[in-house]
Formats: C-alpha cells, sequence, structure tokens
C-alpha cells in the first residue's frame, strides 16, 4: 500500500509541473509514461503506474486552472471558464477566482464519488442501448449546443460552419499515422491557446493590482452549481468526442448560471471547473462501469491493466481524494504566489513569452516522437489561423471543438452503419 500512496504523489508531482506549463496536455505525459512502460514495470507494479496516471491526470485538470485564469492560456479543460475567469483577474480579484475554481473542482469531485452506485447500476444499461446510436446522439447533441450558444441565425451559421471545418480539420490531422499526443497538443495549441494569445495582444491589456483580500462563502447556489459540475462531468465522460465546452451547456441548464451576469459568474466558475476534474476522474472509471476508458490516460490504463477489478477501482478513487485535496492546497498556494508577482509584469512582452514557450516545447516532442515538422507546422499555422476566426466574427470559440466531435461521429457511423 505504502508504494501505491508513493505513487500517488509521485503523479501530483509530475501533474502539477504540466498543468503548470501552458499548452502541455496530461495525455502528452501520460504517453511518454506508457511508451516507457516496459522497462517501468520491470521495477514496478501496473497498479503502481496506474495510481500514477490517475493522480496525474487530476493533479493536472485542478492545476491547469491556475495558468489559464492567471496567463489566459486555455486549454481543452479551461477553454470555456477563462474569459469570465479572466474578467476577475483583470478586475484584480486574482486570488478569489483560483479559490473559486479549485474549490468547484474538489466539491465535483466528491460529487462523482457519491454518485458512483447510482452510475454503477445506470450507466451500463444506457452504453449497451444507445451504443449503436451514439453518433446520431453526437450528432443531435451538437446541433442542439451550437444553437443553445449562440443568441441569433447569423451566429448559428458562423458557429455550424467552424464547427464543421474544425471537425474536418481533426479528421485530417488524426487520419495521420502521427501520435495523438502530439497532433492533440499542436491542434489545441493552435486553436485556443497561441490564437487566444494573438488575438489579446491587438488589446492594451494591462494587469492591475490585485487584491489581496478574498472572501468565498458557499450557500445554496454554489453548492447546487458544484453538484451541476459533478454529474455533468459524469455524462461527458459517457459521451465520446464531448469536451468541457460543450458540458458547459449543460451545466449551465442544471445549475441556472450564466457567464454574462456577474452575480452568476462565480456559479459558472464552479461549475465549468467542477465538470472538468468530473469529466477526468469519470473517463478513468468508465473503465469499470462499461469497460471502454475515455480518455487517452483510461486508454493508457487499460492496456497496463488486464482486467480491472473492484479493487482497482476502490484503489483509484482513494488516490483520487488524494490527489485533488493535495492538488487543492498547491492550487491555492501556486495561485497566490502568482497573483503577487502579476503587479509588475509586461502583459504584452509575458504573452509574447508564453507563445514562444508553447512553440518551443510543441518542437521537443515534434521532433522527440519523430514526427514530420513541416507537416506539423503546417498543422499549427492551420489551425492557430482557424482559432482566430471566432475573435474576429464574434462567436465562442467552443464551437472548434468539433475538431474532436465529428471524428467521433464518423467513427461511430462507421461501427454501427
Amino acid at each position: 500500500m505504502m508504494e501505491l500512496v508513493i505513487a500517488c504523489f509521485i503523479g501530483i508531482l509530475i501533474g502539477t509541473t504540466t498543468g503548470m506549463i501552458p499548452g502541455i496536455h496530461v495525455n502528452t505525459a501520460g504517453a511518454i509514461l506508457f511508451a516507457s512502460s516496459n522497462f517501468l514495470l520491470t521495477k514496478v507494479s501496473p497498479e503502481f503506474l496506474c495510481v500514477l496516471m490517475v493522480s496525474m491526470s487530476i493533479a493536472h485538470a485542478l492545476i491547469e486552472f491556475v495558468p489559464s485564469m492567471l496567463l489566459g492560456v486555455p486549454q481543452e479543460g479551461t477553454a470555456t471558464s477563462i474569459l469570465p475567469g479572466h474578467r476577475m483577474v483583470l478586475q484584480g480579484r486574482s486570488k478569489e477566482v483560483i479559490r473559486i475554481v479549485s474549490v468547484g473542482g474538489f466539491g465535483a469531485i466528491i460529487v462523482t464519488i457519491l454518485m458512483l452506485p447510482i452510475f454503477s447500476i445506470l450507466l451500463p444499461f444506457l452504453h449497451e442501448v444507445s451504443k449503436p446510436f451514439t453518433w446520431a446522439i453526437l450528432l443531435v447533441a451538437s446541433i442542439y449546443l451550437t444553437y443553445s450558444l449562440t443568441s441569433n441565425f447569423r451566429d448559428f451559421l458562423w458557429s455550424s460552419l467552424l464547427f464543421v471545418i474544425s471537425g474536418i480539420l481533426g479528421w485530417i490531422i488524426f487520419q495521420s499515422p502521427i501520435s495523438s499526443g502530439v497532433t492533440l497538443m499542436c491542434v489545441f495549441s493552435g486553436l485556443f491557446g497561441i490564437s487566444t494569445i494573438l488575438f489579446s495582444l491587438n488589446d492594451s491589456s494591462t494587469i492591475p493590482h490585485q487584491n489581496p483580500f478574498y472572501e468565498l462563502n458557499i450557500d445554496y447556489n454554489k453548492l447546487k452549481s458544484i453538484f451541476a459540475g459533478g454529474i455533468t462531468g459524469a455524462i461527458l465522460g459517457f459521451l465520446p468526442g464531448f469536451g468541457p465546452a460543450q458540458g458547459t451547456v449543460i451545466a449551465q441548464a442544471v445549475s441556472g448560471t450564466n457567464d454574462c451576469d456577474d452575480d452568476d459568474t462565480v456559479n459558472f466558475l464552479l461549475a465549468t471547473s467542477g465538470l472538468n476534474i468530473s469529466d477526468c476522474l469519470f473517463s478513468l472509471i468508465a473503465i469499470y462501469i462499461i469497460g471502454n476508458p475515455r480518455s487517452g490516460i483510461a486508454v493508457y490504463m487499460s492496456y497496463l491493466l488486464s482486467e480491472m477489478s473492484i479493487n482497482h477501482l476502490l484503489i483509484f478513487i482513494f488516490a483520487s481524494l488524494l490527489a485533488v485535496s493535495v492538488s487543492l492546497a498547491l492550487s491555492l498556494r501556486l495561485g497566490d504566489s502568482f497573483s503577487r508577482l502579476m503587479g509588475g509584469v509586461d502583459y504584452k512582452k509575458m504573452s509574447l513569452g508564453v507563445i514562444i514557450l508553447q512553440i518551443v516545447i510543441l518542437y521537443i516532442f515534434i521532433f522527440y516522437y519523430k514526427a514530420p515538422p513541416l507537416y506539423m507546422t503546417l498543422a499549427l499555422i492551420t489551425s492557430t489561423a482557424m482559432g482566430m476566426l471566432p475573435h474576429y466574427i464574434g462567436v465562442g470559440k467552443s464551437h472548434l471543438m468539433g475538431v474532436l466531435i465529428i471524428p467521433a461521429i464518423v467513427i461511430y457511423m462507421q461501427m454501427f452503419a
């Protein structure tokens, strides 16, 4: 048991490191671990590696909100929360926003674990019944969510076009023999990272003095938002290709919040951060509930374990609780340290530095995985240009999640047509 606790803390350390580096996806770290598994398994057990991956993914999912909120570099899980969160940072409320997203993630994990018995009974049946119609569910849900995220017919048409062309990009790039870890990193860096920062350089943004005082009182509405995040995360773990961007609409409907009304911003952030962490956990335990991994880390774990038993599930739940508890403390400490340093930082220089860092890290992995540099450069330029479009058109960037959803729809249509 002690070796599994050690594995958990090693995972937390790795997840904290990857979460704090803009542009690094947790699946990339998982891919490196899995690629080294033949050697590692001569030293440690498969359970050790799996616990390490579980705690790493949980820690990454919570810690990644720190650079997203304070530096404005969203990843897949933080893309929807970056705008209201960054608004609060520009109001000098960085310490408050870090506490909101941290508490939301921690609370959602607890909700997901408490609801696990209900999920274990209902979801296997629903999974078997809906499997042949998964492509239709994804298609209908995508149309509904695209409509829900737009305010008029013009925006709906543009959003639908962005959804389709991002899906075409996803289908093309994921059909290549290149490692999915580096292709995902490339596409998300362009669509949600570099493009967002480049657009922000057009504004003369400055980082104001951050308020050292903060207050977060948990009331009924906040508890409802945390609960909504936990439930929505499980739904996302059940639907392949859907990410927190799409789950935001579901969470808003359940919690009755939005990101426009300042009074609801806190509840919105609680729900969206909660669904990100809950989705991370549920995608792992879906291996046991429905026998189907729902994330890159879960796929690696399914290869390491020939069969997942109830004992494995209990160990992973314990690792998740330990990881999210330690990560909560780390998130608060790192967030507070960053907020103290932000007042004297040149926003434009910091943004350019983050872009350069993302590109350098990306090309390190491109050469590590021996991916063709020219092809990946073209993919990065294309995804960055595509990521700029929503800013100029005036629609949400969540529609670019078609990069994952449309390939999933096509694959399921081929499987069950």
